[in-house]
């Protein structure tokens, strides 16, 4: 049996009922954790990166353990999308019910042509960083160091925390 990895995957939505859509992703997540578990950070409000005639962002972070590959995790989470109304191909920074992201696969560094982990923005990103730091502060980056630092380095930022964390 393969040991299991511990993963970082950042959540965003912004069409329709965004909490429900990262809701669901969570629940959908335990089932690709190796024991069930995933750990969530709060859930931040953001405005949207690339066009901005799109819905405010509901962003978060979760980490759990799998088995599974980083290739198969990456299929697995745009399963996950697909299933809460996610089309692909899109244009990039579109508005979408359900954006799932590899942030961490471990300490690994990941570089192909469908999947690069660290991933790319994730230290220009306060959206991505918060939710990490509220996982783990002294969580590292390989190759850029702690996410509290990373976050520290990004100053003032617009994210706004929302009111009640996911009930499920």
């Amino acid at each position: 049996m393969a040991s299991a990895t511990r993963v970082h995957v950042g959540v965003g939505s912004n069409l329709g009922d965004r909490v429900a859509h990262v809701d669901a992703a969570w629940l959908a997540m335990a089932a690709l954790s190796s024991d069930g578990v995933v750990g969530r950070s709060a859930l931040y409000e953001s405005e949207p990166m690339g066009p901005a005639d799109q819905p405010d962002y509901v962003n978060a972070a979760c980490r759990f353990s799998t088995t599974l590959s980083p290739h198969a995790l990456l299929a697995a989470l745009q399963a996950i999308e697909r299933r809460e109304g996610r089309v692909r191909p899109a244009l990039r920074w579109t508005a979408r019910t359900l954006d799932l992201d590899v942030l961490l696969y471990g300490d690994r560094v990941i570089e192909t042509p469908d999947l690069v982990v660290p991933h790319p923005g994730i230290a220009e990103r306060a959206f991505v960083l918060q939710p990490l730091v509220d996982l783990d502060p002294s969580l590292v980056v390989p190759g850029r160091g702690p996410v509290s630092e990373l976050l520290d380095a990004l100053g003032t930022h617009s994210l706004r925390p929302l009111a009640r964390r996911s009930s499920t």
